[in-house]
């Protein structure tokens, strides 16, 4: 079983001129249930379905699935998903020795700029850049899940 272990903040200052990599993504639900949330994305041509749930006695780790899927798959499953789509342009920003996965959101939630940082326990210390925020990691509001609501 793998395991997702991150932490996310809010986006204060400008970070897109570090950016090494730029990406449309497309999200869709079909469980949002805390307990088992099932997601399509798509970026690019490619696809993914990702099922989570949280993982026992985790501070904030969860329990991840994540397989690729034909692109013209995941665009039939979109069409049946919970009503509501994310949009979001994801940069990957490289800081000392993570990447952080920074998402600006677009329609219904333009203006929100989350970043995420996966790590390898819980516990594991790191630096953070100049432009990171407040740090909103366990917020349920700064879900994606909840942020097609």
């Amino acid at each position: 079983m793998a395991k997702e272990i991150e932490r996310k903040f809010l986006v204060s200052g400008e970070f897109r001129h570090l950016a090494i990599n730029k990406t449309e993504i497309i999200q869709g639900y079909l469980s949002v249930d805390p307990e088992r949330i099932v997601r399509i994305r798509t970026f690019g041509i490619r696809s993914v379905i990702t099922i989570k749930s949280p993982a026992e006695n985790a501070k904030f780790a969860r329990n991840e699935w994540e397989i690729e899927i034909p692109f013209s798959l995941a665009q039939e499953i979109l069409g049946i998903c919970l009503p509501g789509r994310i949009y979001k342009t994801r940069y990957i920003v490289p800081y000392r020795d993570h990447n952080f996965e920074v998402d600006e959101f677009h329609g219904k939630n333009d203006g929100l700029i989350i970043a995420e940082i996966e790590l390898a326990d819980e516990d594991e210390l790191f630096d953070k850049p100049d432009w990171l925020g407040e740090e909103v990691t366990g917020r349920p509001e700064f879900n994606n899940s909840n942020l097609i609501k």
